[in-house]
């Protein structure tokens, strides 16, 4: 049975959520599948796994930097096994932007690190501004007035398709 550690880095929690419905397809395809935060990354023996998934939240426009330091140095071990990335971000609410190809976060996060996954896809994350601090808040109404999205505080908008994350849970389960 083929192991696999999926790995996430999240802020509101919508990334998880997409990591355990990905663990979810894999477990059910019959393959065992550890879900683990970047932050405890540094317990996992990489060694016991065949394979390795990565989802990372963006933040005002930037992945966290123990995604880099995960990859960085575990670069060599990542290199010789199927592994997977995808990125979850706002940006890839809009049809033009929700591919690895033509999502600027992406594309930006691959001119950062020479680590080349097998798999490569990016989904639209949730918007909830009644869960986020004033700041943050403040902040993302901004950035969603600047881009023509949702501006209202009220609203929850949830812009991830689950129908694509469980069509990448089935390309992972046949690596």
């Amino acid at each position: 049975m083929a192991g696999v550690l999926i790995l996430y880095s999240t802020t509101d929690g919508q990334t998880l959520r997409i990591c355990q419905r990905v663990q979810q397809r894999i477990v059910a395809a019959g393959q065992e599948a550890t879900l683990v935060s970047i932050d405890d990354a540094a317990t996992v023996a990489l060694e016991r796994f065949d394979k390795v998934v990565i989802g990372a939240r963006i933040r005002y426009g930037k992945h966290q930097p123990q995604v880099f330091a995960f990859i960085r140095k575990h670069f060599d071990r990542l290199q010789s096994m199927p592994t997977a990335f995808f990125s979850v971000n706002i940006v890839a609410r809009k049809p033009e932007k929700n591919r690895a190809e033509t999502n600027p976060y992406v594309r930006k996060f691959f001119k950062r690190t020479p680590w080349a996954p097998t798999l490569v896809d990016v989904f639209a994350g949730k918007l909830d501004y009644p869960r986020y601090r004033f700041f943050d808040r403040l902040m993302i109404r901004f950035i969603m007035w600047m881009t023509k999205g949702p501006t209202d505080p009220t609203v929850v908008v949830e812009f991830t398709d689950w129908s694509r994350v469980e069509a990448f849970a089935e390309k992972i389960c046949a690596l």
